[in-house]
């Protein structure tokens, strides 16, 4: 496929709060930056690096291309990098000297939001209703930003956890594709037989991420971990049928027993490597992997669980405005134009994720590879976000689980056997009940 998501992508969507550090930076901040947002009549515009290293060039080649209407602001561009970046956000949103618009952690602005810094994007939308933008986007993206209070952000790009498989490995051990959570199991023993595993996990505490595994596992199911009133609800019959068939595979061997210490790098040389031939993972898989094996992985479809339910965990990253700005007629109208010139980030394989308008998804260039049109036209349509079962918006507290070491915790609990998926769950409940926002 043309887009990749690198290994450590689960730390680019996460934003835990850090406030408390952020206010004690900010006046080294102030000291340090050469302006607030709203200073020298200019935009900020921060973005991170999404792609390969062709995607920022472009990105801020299409940002300094904008041309305002008569008496509104130019923009300026900042990359971002993603090391200490919830630091680097928070601390200048403090102190003042943060962006006018920018991308950042799939729930950042839902964080900021709660500390009176987002400028909400209802005016924004409601403008494209008739310049064809809003009916633009995929199914369900607009919705994942709306809040009691208004839309928080604007979807940018979507990374999701999907199912893959390599056809030789399958084709060697004489096992037909899974097209559910039994024949999973079946094709499982069947590649045993070879000697490769059949279900790829990373638990390392530091740049694993199976807990996004087991909780695309969870809505798999039609469970998840939040309820309509967008509290946790960990210990449902539900979730509990979901990890025991995680359980099945680790005790009859389908599972490298070294995977605890795995971190995503080491998942990917597994791939590399024919050891083994399943597993959820990232849309770019293809690219994090090296040698024939490339040619070799399929994205499969969607399985049916236990339950008869299909479903997967996404991240609908995004890009969010601030109160801080120089104009918000003037954050909106570079939002409306980036929108509408964004598509060479795909077009021209910059390495970002999924596009979140039709109009992109639609183009030769993005079509001309079959995993891309199947990511977005069947898992897109059935993937949830962290606010599953109850939910389809995002909010301040899903930042609880979002590779958060409560979520490690639970995820290494349940593979490592020394707890069951019920006490893993119970566990995992009173941990997040413990830390709610208020």
């Amino acid at each position: 496929m043309s887009t990749s998501t690198p290994a450590s992508a689960f730390s680019r969507r996460t934003f835990l709060s850090v406030a408390a550090a952020g206010i004690a930076s900010a006046a080294l901040a102030a000291c340090s930056s050469g302006g607030s947002g709203a200073s020298g009549g200019t935009l900020k515009f921060w973005n991170m690096p999404w792609g390969g290293t062709a995607f920022n060039p472009l990105d801020k080649k299409i940002t300094l291309a904008y041309k305002p209407a008569s008496g509104l602001p130019s923009a300026t561009y900042q990359e971002i990098q993603w090391s200490n970046f919830n630091q680097t956000f928070s601390s200048a949103v403090v102190s003042g000297t943060g962006p006018a618009v920018s991308s950042g952690g799939g729930t950042q602005a839902f964080q900021f939001a709660t500390q009176d810094k987002i400028a909400y994007a209802d005016h924004l939308i409601d403008s494209w209703k008739s310049n064809g933008l809003y009916d633009d986007f995929l199914p369900g993206l607009l919705d994942a930003m709306k809040t009691d209070k208004g839309y928080v952000a604007i979807p940018y790009n979507l990374d999701m956890r999907v199912f893959w498989y390599n056809k030789a490995l399958l084709e060697k051990a004489g096992a037909d594709v899974p097209t559910d959570w039994q024949s999973y199991l079946d094709t499982s023993a069947a590649l045993k037989k070879i000697g490769v595993y059949g279900f790829s996990l990373s638990s390392a505490s530091s740049n694993g991420n199976s807990f996004q595994t087991l909780t695309g596992v969870l809505i798999n199911n039609g469970g998840g971990l939040f309820d309509e009133e967008q509290k946790p609800n960990c210990v449902t019959q539900t979730n509990i049928d979901a990890l025991d068939w995680v359980v099945e595979m680790v005790k009859k061997g389908y599972v490298d027993p070294g995977n605890l210490g795995y971190s995503s790098t080491n998942t990917n040389t597994q791939w590399s490597n024919r050891t083994c031939a399943m597993g959820i993972d990232v849309p770019g898989l293809p690219q994090n992997v090296t040698g024939a094996v490339q040619q070799e992985l399929v994205l499969g479809d969607p399985l049916v669980s236990a339950a008869g339910k299909k479903g997967a965990l996404y991240f609908p990253n995004n890009i969010m405005m601030y109160k801080n700005t120089p104009s918000q007629k003037g954050s909106e109208a570079f939002m409306t134009y980036y929108y509408k010139h964004m598509s060479k980030l795909w077009t021209q394989n910059t390495g970002i994720g999924l596009p979140p308008l039709k109009s992109i998804a639609e183009t030769t260039e993005f079509k001309s590879n079959a995993s891309n049109v199947k990511l977005v036209d069947v898992w897109q349509p059935i993937s949830k976000t962290w606010a599953a079962p109850g939910g389809t918006a995002l909010f301040a507290n899903v930042s609880l689980v979002d590779s958060t070491p409560a979520m490690t915790t639970w995820a290494q609990s349940v593979i490592s056997l020394k707890a069951t998926p019920k006490e893993a769950l119970t566990t995992l409940q009173a941990t997040l009940t413990s830390q709610l926002k208020k």
